[in-house]
């Protein structure tokens, strides 16, 4: 009887997420967009936060991406921010020091799962995310929130 290996390879379900941040004023009135695409299905997030500034709204913007995606364990998760600062302090490459930007650095960190990854891409690469974080912003000042939140 000859015997035969059989090698299996498990293939895992990767999961795209997009995440950006924008302030009109630095401080202003700003907005998070998320971008999750998961096979054909892809959904958008647009949400505005009031008064921040630009790192802010970036740390909530992974932070709205993280508590969406925080059931997704059998997959390969991959995050990516325009945000150089987020991405390093994420990645303990850079210390937080901000007081701030290091409360929601720890809520962000609560949430980090061993299957995610945080990788930095050009802002080109992150357009829909980016124009959700402003879409947010935008609707907020037509509606006349001016920045504030209720």
């Amino acid at each position: 009887m000859k015997r035969v290996d059989a090698s299996f390879t498990i293939v895992r379900n990767k999961i795209e997420v997009f995440t950006d941040g924008a302030s009109s004023g630095n401080p202003g009135p700003a907005g998070c967009g998320v971008v999750i695409k998961e096979g054909q299905i892809t959904r958008e997030i647009s949400c505005f936060i009031g008064q921040a500034t630009n790192n802010v709204a970036e740390y909530i913007a992974l932070i709205i991406a993280l508590e969406e995606i925080k059931d997704k364990r059998d997959c390969d998760i991959i995050i990516l921010s325009d945000s150089e600062l987020i991405v390093r302090q994420m990645n303990g490459q850079y210390k937080v020091k901000n007081e701030l930007l290091l409360s929601l650095y720890h809520r962000a960190k609560q949430l980090w799962r061993s299957n995610y990854s945080l990788v930095h891409i050009p802002r080109e690469k992150n357009i829909l995310a980016d124009s959700l974080a402003r879409r947010a912003v935008k609707l907020a000042h037509l509606v006349g929130q001016g920045g504030r939140l209720f």
